[in-house]
């Protein structure tokens, strides 16, 4: 018996590997999906004085992007933000911009264009910490009801917004495609 306790051992711990393998890291499970959008008030990136919040949004099936002036995959993904904001409200939250009071941030948008409509300005990071953020970029689909329905870790790809993000807008708004 000895003898096959290693064998006995390692067949479970085999399988487990086997198993995971099966995982794509990028799915990772959001607690908010199905749950109300977390909500924040912070200020406007371009205007301070105004006050960014997910309760402005209400009525509406948006998208909220957590991005950074910083984040290569951030630059990656901005052209099909750009496209998607032709068709969809998209809100952005830019992530830890305490070292330059935004002026990165905005450099970032001047020269790449902005896809959003407003972007909040998460200097500390709590807001995107209380959306279980876990890096950016990250985007979530919030729906008219402000239910998160979809969160999605990393760049978005051409094939995420096709297979993905466009028909689930599209089926919140009641169209069909």
């Amino acid at each position: 018996m000895k003898r096959f306790l290693p064998f006995l051992i390692f067949l479970p711990l085999a399988g487990l590997m086997a198993a995971a393998l099966k995982f794509d890291p990028r799915e990772v499970p959001s607690p908010f999906v199905g749950k109300p959008a977390p909500n924040f008030v912070l200020p406007s990136l371009h205007s301070p004085d105004n006050k960014v919040s997910p309760a402005d949004m209400r009525g509406r099936a948006w998208l909220l992007n957590v991005w950074a002036s910083w984040c290569v995959a951030c630059r990656t993904e901005h052209p099909l933000l750009l496209e998607l904001a032709e068709d969809f409200a998209i809100v952005g939250l830019n992530y830890k911009n305490s070292e330059d009071n935004g002026d990165a941030a905005r450099a970032f948008l001047e020269q790449l264009g902005d896809p959003y409509i407003v972007s909040a300005a998460d200097v500390s990071g709590a807001a995107a910490l209380d959306w279980g953020v876990y890096g950016v970029p990250e985007t979530f689909v919030i729906d008219p009801q402000g239910i998160v329905r979809h969160k999605h870790i990393g760049p978005l790809s051409a094939e995420d917004v096709a297979n993905t993000i466009l028909p689930l807008l599209h089926s919140l708004r009641g169209e069909s495609r």
